[in-house]
């Protein structure tokens, strides 16, 4: 293509590739309508790329474009230039309604329509934006509620309604639900305690795509429905980092975790899930940057408790990893890791515990951030830590000499 002398109003402004099914937004640019629309519903942006105004959602056929580049495109045939088909409209409202109306009999006919719906969402952002608003999330919602739950009886069916709920996962899970779609899903009763479900005897694959529909619902819940969680919903999480089902899986794991724990008695019901010891034996396997510091920042939200300080003291390596991350994954980790430890100088500093971190080598790690560049966070921690304990560690043999000028003064 670069070789071409391609008109440049051919091409897309955001890729600077050639446009295939041009469209015309509210401010009058036109764009690739795959790349407009990744830009506006994938990526949850509201503004023109170019004019950085704000969009309406509505994309306007520019159809005299797409024949002036389909002739450029039979012109240029012989230099190997493929011409563009005329692209399909976007599914029109009605016929969503419709599949959706002749779904509401049998598991068959509920299969069926979902696996109708999939194929009409893989075609454009646009055709998931019309299921979402021609009503498909409640339907969508009462299928996974009322065929998990009726897998609970001895069903011949059972296999048949397994599947239906696994394709209407995942058809969640592709629709990419907007604010509004998400919020309808948490006003749906029971919808959450049904991927509680899912996530006890699911496939692999649908656990997944409940873990990913708990992160998007917890991003856009209110307090009170976050206060409400059930100790089994954490249990679950817990047993899907564990399982370490994928690398996505787990990374939505943490960071439902994250959105969830600070609130209400969550971060209790983590702990008494098994949060800490699953999470401490991660690390240990762990050294990318971005699970570490996820992972981090979990454990300091449940060392907020002095349940979960009980648990990270319990376990033979875990104050030891915390301390080992310093220094090794990036600033935000040393801030972090330093969190954690000062939490347990504060309110769990037996005088075992004080022994247990110097012999370890906490102590003289303390003392090396504050000689290294740590970032200023961690740096106060660890002298705020260092000085609280002056008296049973500032004389410790176990601190190397060349450590020892660095440690704090307590005046």
């Amino acid at each position: 293509m670069d070789e071409i002398d391609v008109p440049p109003f051919f091409l897309c402004p955001i890729s600077l590739e050639l446009m295939k099914d041009p469209v015309t937004v509210s401010t009058g640019i036109t764009y690739d309508r795959h790349s407009i629309e990744k830009w506006l519903f994938a990526s949850n942006n509201d503004t023109c790329p170019v004019t950085k105004q704000p969009l309406l959602p509505d994309l306007t056929p520019n159809h005299t474009l797409r024949r002036l580049i389909q002739a450029w495109c039979t012109v240029n045939a012989s230099r190997g230039i493929q011409r563009i088909p005329t692209p399909k409209p976007p599914v029109d409202k009605t016929i969503i309604q419709n599949l959706l109306n002749d779904a509401s009999g049998s598991p068959n006919l509920q299969l069926r329509c979902l696996r109708t719906l999939k194929s009409i969402a893989s075609e454009s952002q646009t055709n998931k934006r019309s299921i979402e608003s021609a009503g498909a999330v409640k339907f969508l919602a009462s299928v996974i509620t009322n065929t998990v739950n009726s897998c609970l009886d001895d069903d011949v069916e059972l296999e048949l309604k397994a599947s239906v709920a696994d394709e209407a996962l995942s058809l969640l899970h592709n629709l990419h639900l907007s604010e509004s779609g998400l919020k309808t899903l948490l006003s749906h009763p029971e919808f959450l305690n049904s991927l509680t479900k899912v996530m006890q005897r699911g496939i692999y694959e649908s656990r997944a795509y409940a873990v990913f529909l708990l992160r998007s619902l917890s991003e856009v819940a209110e307090p009170v429905q976050l206060n409400n969680l059930k100790p089994e919903l954490f249990v679950e999480l817990v047993q899907v980092l564990k399982d370490q089902i994928s690398h996505k899986g787990s990374k939505a794991t943490l960071q439902t975790l994250i959105q969830v724990c600070p609130w209400g008695r969550n971060r209790v019901k983590a702990v008494e899930a098994g949060a800490v010891p699953v999470i401490v034996e991660l690390l240990l396997e762990y050294r990318e940057r971005k699970p570490c510091e996820m992972m981090l920042v979990v454990l300091e939200i449940l060392c907020q408790s002095a349940d979960g300080r009980a648990e990270l003291l319990a376990h033979a390596a875990g104050v030891a990893i915390v301390a080992k991350k310093i220094l090794r994954v990036s600033t935000m980790a040393n801030d972090r890791a330093t969190k954690i430890l000062l939490a347990v100088c504060r309110f769990s500093a037996t005088p075992s515990v004080l022994q247990d971190m110097m012999q370890l080598g906490v102590v003289a790690k303390l003392c090396l951030v504050l000689q290294v560049d740590s970032g200023n966070k961690a740096k106060e921690k660890a002298k705020e830590i260092l000085k609280l304990h002056a008296k049973a560690w500032k004389n410790s043999p176990c601190i190397p000499v060349h450590l020892l000028a660095s440690y704090p003064t307590t005046a």
